[in-house]
This record gives C-alpha cells, structure tokens and sequence, in this order.
C-alpha cells in the first residue's frame, strides 16, 4: 500500500511530518523519484545536503514504520525539469540521452554509483528498508531498445546489490513490450484492471512475471500553465472520492499493490518544473500539488480522510497511528514592495561570439539568458530566434518591449522590428521548464539554438549574458530605482514583512503579470497571471520573524499594486 512523494519537492525540516501522516492514512511503502539534476548540478559535483540528503529522507521513513520503493531514473518524468537529467548533459560531446549511448550510458552509471553509495546501507538486502528500485520509468512509451534497458537494469544489479528491480510501463502491449526486461518485474500504471489484465496477457517472459502492481495509481492529474486550466482536484467530489475509495479496495480484494500518485505533490522550487509538449509547449505549475490526499503544504484533505477509512480494514492488530496534528496556515499583514533595480542593470560580464550560442554552452542550466546585438546597418522584419523559440523570448529595441515570441502558443506571435544603425535588440530568454515527456526529449537546449534573423538578415556579433539568478543578491544593490511603465525592461522590486510567529502562507500577487518570487532568499518558483495557479506556498519553516522579500516583474505595467498578503 503505497505512495507517491518525492522528497526533493518538500523542505527536509518537513520530512517527518508528511512521512507520518503518509503512516497514519494507512500506507506502508513510499516511492520517491530521484533527481539526478539536483543531486548533481554540475558534472562531478555531488550535493547530498538539505532536501538532496536521500538517505536522510529514507531513514526517517523508516522510523515511521514506511518502506521504501526507489525510482532512481536516471530518466524519471514526474513533471520534473528535463525528467531529471542534468542541464550539463547538453553539453557532453555524441551525447543522447535514454538509448545505448556511450557517454549517456557512462554519465549515468557514475550517478547510480554514487547514489548507492549514499543509501547502500539501506538497502533491504543490508537490514534496510529499501525493498525495490525501478529501472527507468514507461520507457516503453517512449521507445523499445532493450539494449539501452539491459544496460541500466545491469547498473542497478552494481548500484543496489540484493534488491529486486521492476519496469512500470502503460498497460498495452506495445507498451509493456517495449519497456520490460529479462530480470526485472515487470508492472503497469494507469488503471487498474485494464493494467493487471494486459500484466497477465502480455508478460511472458517468465523471470518478468509476478504480483500485479498498479504503479501509479492516479487521483487525478498535473496542473499546466495555461488560460484555459483549471485547478486539478477530485476534493469535494463525492462521486470521483468514491471511484478513488472503490478501485484501492478492488486492488487490494484482487491481492494486488498499489502506488497513488501522488500522495503528497508538494513544490517545484525555483526553476525545477519540467514541461509537456503536444503541438506546443506546455509547462507544469510551480505547485505540483496534484490534486493529492496531502494538499501541497502537506494539510490533508476530504481525500485523505476517505482513503484513511478505506485503508483502516486492511491494516494490522496495531491498527492506524494517529494524524500528527498541524498547525492552521497563517495570515501575513499586507506590506508593500518597491521599485529596487532594472535586471539589464545587473548584468554579468558577456561572452562575447559571432553567432549566438545556446545557454548550456555558457555552463548555464536554468533561469534567463540575454542576447543583445548593436545593430551595424539598418534591418527590418520578422524576429526569428533560431529554429524556434526556447522557450519564451522577450524583444526589446533600446530598452522597449516589443513583443513576446511563446512557445506556448501552437503559433507563437510574431514580431517585427525596425532597426536604425547604433540600436541595442535585446532579446531575453527564458527556459520554462525543459521537456519531460515524449521524443522531443533528447534536444532539450535552451536559449538561442541556430541564428538570429530580422527579415532576411542574419545578424552577427552577440553578447551574451547568462542570468540563472543563483545570486539574488543583485535585486539589493544601490542606486536611482526604475519607474515602472508599460513596456520597460524587467524589474527587481524589494520589500520585507514581519510575523511575530513563523507559520505556513500562501503569497499573491494580484495585477502581476509574470516573473519569480524570492522570501529570505530562497527561490519559491514563478508567478503568471494566466493561471490556474495564483499563489505560492510559503513554508513557515523558511520563514523569519522579519522576512526579505525580492520580486522579478519580467513584464512590469507601471500599475501593479504594491500590496501583498
């Protein structure tokens, strides 16, 4: 009986509380996916501290009586920027990720490696709780060569030795076929019964076959940045609560194993959701909430109660433990920011190049990159950025906006200039969130891949500015402050607010079109009016009695309202 919850996407201070309510709704297995990206930033640089110390997180899951189901990757989906591969990998040289490709393959063995070493005292053939571990994740919709799989399955043999692995892939047969492996069980997610039925009908090969297992079973779906969605959520449902109640029971009355997914959602911080793509791109929310029993600050919800009854009669002598008790959320007083510093007035040393160069081959992963070229001559037309848009270009001419080129439009806009000999273009770029799903994923650049054309003209000579604002500490610096208009480059505004008792809040900023949201210097993720979501979780434990408070308005309107609360 078991549950989705990354541990990557909570505060560690955090941990504890949202293991022992997983406890207390009736679940004995966490499964957490594993960010290869944040646990390796830069190649070679290993961080296992804070919210990437797994072995922590596993430990204390034990402690609460929770076993442990690894989903290690290296390729892990989960609505995480670029389904968990480091940014760097697009810079190894004959790189291709998810096929038998030579530094791929080396990349990821160095990582399970590494992370074996971490957790190699956990493992269930040690004393641990870690029974199991995934070998990549529905590999079989995306792809069928069973050499690339065989090799991962063989450096999970090495990485966590004495531990059975399984493949979890759709429930068709092209889907199974394509994603299971000799040595590995082999599992469905997805419905249940049309999962455990093609299990039985299509798993022939006898060391794949076993339990049925539904590896994630879905409450019900992501949240997209997008003016058309709405909220995910069967919370007040009655009807869609009982489906959820009904197919756990029928699980588990059929001998089978479940996953929900997700049991707890919690955040992507900063920079980290990935992005879908159908005929356009389609980025996940700041919140990955998820609809799930454990609302994204970790306070149950109408679904957690009906799960917790449903899972009450198939518990033990000893019965469920209690709800760890929790704390209402919070009011802040309303407090008010101010102008601070134009981001074009913070920019970093240029890389100086003919053509413009994507944003890894500057070492950069994440955030924003500016292109600035003075023009030479007098051009005019359509703005052409590369091959296409990555994601999001902002367009200025001597400091103007002109105009948004979105990916996330199936036809993004178009823009035309006109520029006279000495004119600054300015072309800012935001990575949305890499690809996660689908075959888009092996070209996953970002910035400007390809040249710079207005009308028919290739532009030449670039600066290039990598802005992945690791360092915020840029939005304080001194100074005359900017006045806001319609049209003006991007702003840093600051503000600070005080509590007498840190506790969790949400923040909303109304009459803000888009940018980032920063609280004692930590990146709480991206705000953007088009919705669904219109606040971001505060956690209390990243709160202070007096907090500093830094907002990146990517697109300021001069009438944005000061206010916050």
């Amino acid at each position: 009986m078991g549950g989705q919850m990354d541990p990557q996407r909570i505060p560690h201070q955090l941990w504890r509380d949202r293991l022992s309510k997983a406890r207390a709704m009736g679940l004995n297995t966490i499964l957490p996916y594993i960010y290869w990206d944040q646990l390796e930033p830069k190649q070679g640089q290993w961080n296992n501290e804070g919210n990437n110390d797994i072995a922590r997180y596993f430990r204390i899951a034990e402690e609460e009586g929770l076993n442990i189901v690894l989903r290690p990757g290296p390729y892990i989906c989960g609505e995480h920027e670029w389904g968990g591969f480091p940014a760097w990998l697009n810079s190894v040289p004959g790189m291709k990720v998810r096929t038998d490709n030579g530094p791929f393959l080396e990349a990821s063995r160095n990582y399970l490696n590494r992370l074996g070493e971490d957790i190699k005292d956990l493992l269930a053939s040690n004393g641990g709780n870690v029974i199991m571990s995934q070998v990549e994740n529905e590999y079989g919709s995306y792809g069928s060569n069973h050499k690339y799989i065989a090799a991962l399955r063989d450096m999970m043999f090495e990485a966590f030795p004495g531990i059975p692995l399984y493949t979890n892939d759709g429930g068709t047969k092209e889907m199974l076929e394509g994603g299971q492996i000799p040595g590995a069980l082999a599992i469905t997610d997805g419905d249940p019964k049309t999962g455990f039925a093609a299990q039985d009908k299509y798993v022939t090969e006898p060391s794949s076959m076993g339990p049925h297992m539904d590896g994630e079973y879905y409450i019900t779906w992501m949240d997209q940045w997008s003016s058309a969605n709405k909220h995910s959520s069967n919370s007040g449902d009655s009807a869609a609560i009982k489906k959820n109640q009904d197919d756990i029971t029928w699980i588990l009355k059929n001998n089978g194993s479940f996953a929900i997914y997700m049991f707890h959602g919690g955040t992507n911080w900063g920079f980290q959701n990935g992005a879908d793509w159908s005929n356009k791109l389609d980025p996940i929310t700041t919140s990955y909430d998820y609809g799930a029993p454990l609302d994204e600050s970790g306070r149950k919800t109408d679904i957690y109660d009906a799960l917790r009854e449903t899972l009450r009669e198939w518990q033990g002598e000893e019965g469920l433990p209690p709800v760890v008790k929790q704390d209402p959320a919070i009011e802040i007083p309303a407090f008010e920011v101010k102008p601070s510093v134009g981001l074009f007035d913070t920019l970093p040393d240029p890389a100086n190049k003919t053509f413009p160069v994507n944003m890894e081959e500057l070492g950069q992963g994440y955030g924003f990159i500016l292109y600035r070229h003075v023009a030479n001559e007098d051009v005019s037309g359509k703005v052409q950025p590369g091959d296409a848009p990555r994601d999001r270009v902002i367009v200025y001419v001597n400091g103007k906006r002109q105009g948004v080129i979105d990916s996330t439009y199936e036809t993004p806009r178009t823009v035309n200039i006109d520029l006279k000999k000495d004119d600054v273009l300015d072309l800012l770029v935001e990575n949305l969130g890499r690809v996660n799903y689908g075959p888009r994923i092996p070209d996953q650049r970002k910035g400007i891949v390809g040249n710079v054309t207005v009308g028919d003209n290739t532009l030449q000579n670039w600066e290039m500015y990598p802005l992945p604002l690791e360092d915020i500490s840029i939005a304080k610096r001194h100074g005359e402050a900017p006045e806001p208009s319609t049209g003006s480059a991007p702003i840093f505004y600051t503000g600070s607010f005080e509590v007498q008792k840190p506790g969790d809040t949400f923040i909303e900023l109304p009459g803000w079109v888009k940018g980032q949201l920063w609280v004692n210097g930590i990146n709480l993720g991206r705000y953007w009016t088009i919705g669904p979501q219109q606040t971001l979780y505060l956690p209390g434990v990243y709160m202070k009695e007096r907090n500093e408070v830094i907002i990146l308005a990517l697109e300021p309107t001069g009438k944005e309202e000061k206010r916050k609360e």
